[in-house]
């Protein structure tokens, strides 16, 4: 496999099923806490309302809305450069790959020191990327 959108889609794909979780998980936390969402309006009231398990599938979501933008457009930089080669594909899948384990570490046990290190590797490969491309752009 030779392209990068695959990986693209994949983490897209992820971004959306943890939307669905946190939705499935948040929605009835605040039926059972009857916690109107009128009162909630700021989203930094809500979070110290809800169990922590419901709080840490909204914080996983949240951070596929940060790092991953870097990766977004790294990709699509490599993508339109033409550096698409063998290496930048497996790095982009070995993101993604990154990027699920930490989902799960943190919706489901949270572990922080592992989930940190899951964090600082997929961190690592996004500099392994960005570095490649810098060069082959100098």
């Amino acid at each position: 496999m030779t392209s990068l959108l695959p990986p693209v889609l994949a983490l897209i794909l992820l971004s959306l099923v943890v939307w669905v979780w946190m939705y499935a998980t948040r929605l009835p936390a605040m039926a059972r806490a009857r916690i109107d969402p009128e009162s909630v309006k700021i989203a930094r009231t809500l979070g110290p309302l809800l169990p922590d398990d419901v709080r840490q599938v909204a914080d996983n979501y949240n951070h596929l809305m940060e790092q991953p933008t870097i990766f977004y457009a790294l990709v699509f930089t490599i993508i339109l450069s033409g550096q698409t080669d063998a290496l930048n594909v497996n790095l982009a899948w070995a993101y993604v790959l990154l990027r699920v384990a930490h989902t799960l570490i943190q919706c489901t046990v949270n572990i922080v020191r592992l989930r940190f290190l899951v964090f600082a590797l997929s961190t690592v490969v996004l500099m392994v990327m960005a570095g490649r491309e810098l060069l082959v752009l100098l």
